[in-house]
């Protein structure tokens, strides 16, 4: 274990218990880790233990010569100032956050019978997105190839697992199109396909195949990191809330629209007037919002915002949320 220097002990030691982020820098200034923490101080800390279970943290803090922080009301603002400051620092030893130009999408393919399915590094038409495991899609659509082609009769999907893939006809690969982007569009139909590929999975354990049910367990866990990136949010950004969440002081509120934080305010003592008029001011930010044409951001550069976002507005307790009509 690195010693650590009297003057960055005592720093490390003044750290206050709230939540912020905080910033590791070299012994050229340079930040090469950004963290979050509901207690800075604690988090902090746990980095300059003895023999740190973790290597990566061992070589971090082998080149720790410094450390900052800042601290925010709420661990939301810190998850989201995390977010930025990797993407536009790119510290050596972070690794999720910063390369989202390498989030891929699923593509449905035109008459193409050995692959039906591809990634595409931007968004085109038939294509699903933005996605950050690459290595997650491509074992999906190599595990797909096994039950193609897909049907639908009687209001259930009709396919089984081959060892082999079934080579398939124009015609049999068009209905198979068909049936895999309605499947991609529709929620109602992607939860049917999962909940049949879960009827399989269990019907092939049952018959002691064991090969083909661990083929369906992986697929069920591809499809529904899928569904999660493709329908998991269509309820928040239809949605106009106000969150209202305790800070060491008082309270935060925050309106979101869409998806997108649009006002933020502090109060020590939250009243019904005051968060009437918070609501107030926060609709007429939304409707000057809807008014303007919308900014041409990068789905792939705010994917990493959204889920911070989602994760926490579900974290929180239903009392924290409020719905604006």
């Amino acid at each position: 274990m690195k010693e650590i220097k009297p003057e960055l002990k005592n720093k490390i030691k003044n750290i206050p218990p709230l939540p912020g982020i905080y910033k590791m820098l070299d012994s050229r200034g340079q930040i090469i880790y950004v963290g979050k923490s509901k207690c800075l101080k604690k988090r902090v800390q746990s980095y300059f233990v003895k023999d740190h279970k973790w290597e990566k943290i061992n070589k971090l803090v082998s080149f720790i010569h410094d450390v900052d922080f800042i601290v925010t009301d709420t661990h939301l603002e810190a998850r989201l100032l995390e977010c930025e400051l990797i993407k536009s620092i790119k510290p050596y030893f972070n690794s999720q956050m910063k390369n989202d130009q390498g989030y891929v999408y699923l593509k449905l393919n035109d008459y193409n019978p050995y692959n039906v399915l591809s990634l595409v590094n931007e968004r085109t038409d038939n294509s699903y997105g933005p996605f950050r495991s690459r290595n997650l899609l491509l074992e999906f659509i190599s595990l797909m190839k096994n039950i193609y082609p897909v049907g639908f009769e009687n209001n259930r999907y009709v396919f089984e697992y081959h060892i082999f893939p079934v080579v398939m006809d124009k015609n049999d690969y068009n209905h198979n199109y068909k049936i895999l982007k309605s499947i991609f569009e529709f929620e109602d139909k992607m939860r049917l396909f999962i909940s049949q590929a879960e009827e399989k999975m269990s019907e092939a354990a049952n018959a002691y195949r064991y090969e083909t049910a661990s083929a369906y367990r992986d697929i069920l866990n591809c499809l529904k990191y899928i569904e999660h990136g493709i329908n998991g949010y269509k309820n928040l950004f239809s949605k106009k809330l106000v969150l209202k969440i305790p800070t060491v002081d008082g309270v935060k509120l925050f309106y979101v629209n869409k998806g997108s934080i649009l006002l933020s305010k502090k109060y020590k003592r939250l009243s019904d007037v005051y968060l009437k008029n918070f609501i107030n001011k926060g609709n007429l930010i939304s409707q000057k919002q809807e008014s303007k044409e919308s900014p041409n951001v990068s789905d792939k550069a705010s994917v990493d915002y959204r889920d911070i976002l989602y994760s926490e507005i579900c974290s929180l307790p239903g009392d924290m949320i409020l719905h604006i009509e």
